[in-house]
């Protein structure tokens, strides 16, 4: 009788340990490094793995599908040529990845565009946004990116503001048919000055005011840091309008983990929120090669202990 008991368990235990190898295997890249699956859907963007991965963006959109990140992010998306637009979509929906943000538009980071109310600058900005329509089309991209562009010195603040409202309500009507978003990015001071949109409370007014399923907030943590802190509770405020964030640690503008930003606890609040989007990982690599590239993953893992 002690017999069988024995020998039932030493063959549940090999069971068991069958299984396991199994999931093991099926969360493992071909090299046989067991993927981190995240709580959130970080987007790297490229360049940021291109030692450990390869130069090609194939390789390196396979690598970071290797590795359990589920996005990308690709600011430089408007520039690219069709055929490689394809080229990127294709890899992307073979390794299940999500294509994050992309700008939209033409940015005036020295004079004004949108808050100026001028005509000939609206019909560029909307001219555009339907362009980058087709983009996002052939990418299957979710949102786009808006940057409002500098002040007008000129003009009160207020006035600005409802050329700005007026312009976006006129590109959302193009967007809103395509189920498109375009998130507006505030910028900080330190890096960014004179821009018309810098605060996480303006970009929430504008949106409301806007009233558009298309016109939402990107919300920086990197720049909201450094513009604004009282990080959560401004989160917490916007939420409603919150469609898309991005990441960087300050001071350096750096993987999480570098600076003063405990990004452990802000993940963790917007995982809490059910969150569903992505958080594009818009910052640079605190240290260099193969090494730098491995500490950003392992930054990454460390903060979505929670």
């Amino acid at each position: 009788m002690q017999r069988r008991n024995f020998l039932k368990k030493t063959a549940l235990a090999s069971s068991f340990a069958l299984a396991s190898t199994s999931l093991f295997a099926l969360n493992s890249n071909n090299k046989g490094i067991k993927k981190e699956i995240f709580p959130l859907k970080f987007a790297p963007h490229e360049g940021m793995f291109e030692n450990l991965a390869g130069k090609a963006i194939s390789e390196q959109l396979n690598f970071i599908a290797d590795q359990g990140f589920t996005a990308f992010e690709d600011n430089e998306m408007r520039n690219r040529t069709v055929v490689e637009q394809e080229a990127i979509a294709k890899i992307m929906q073979k390794r299940d990845l999500e294509m994050g943000v992309f700008v939209a538009h033409k940015i005036y980071w020295k004079e004004p565009n949108l808050a100026s109310g001028n005509k000939e600058k609206r019909a560029e900005f909307l001219a555009e946004i339907t362009a980058s329509v087709e983009i996002a089309k052939r990418v299957n991209a979710k949102w786009m990116t808006v940057v409002p562009g500098h002040v007008d010195l000129r003009q009160n603040i207020e006035f600005q503001t409802e050329h700005v409202i007026e312009t976006l309500k006129q590109a959302s009507a193009i967007l809103e048919p395509h189920n498109i978003t375009m998130v507006l990015e505030p910028l900080n001071f330190r890096d960014h000055p004179g821009l018309f949109l810098s605060e996480s409370p303006q970009a929430y007014q504008i949106c409301k005011a806007v009233d558009s399923p298309s016109c939402k907030i990107l919300f920086d943590i990197y720049h909201q840091q450094i513009q604004e802190g009282n990080l959560i509770p401004n989160i917490e405020q916007s939420w409603d309008e919150i469609a898309y964030f991005q990441i960087g640690d300050n001071p350096g503008r750096k993987e999480p983990t570098t600076g003063e930003i405990n990004y452990r606890n802000i993940f963790k609040f917007i995982h809490s929120k059910n969150y569903t989007g992505i958080l594009g990982m818009e910052h640079g690599n605190s240290r260099e090669n193969k090494e730098g590239e491995s500490a950003v993953i392992n930054a990454y893992k460390e903060v979505s202990k929670f």
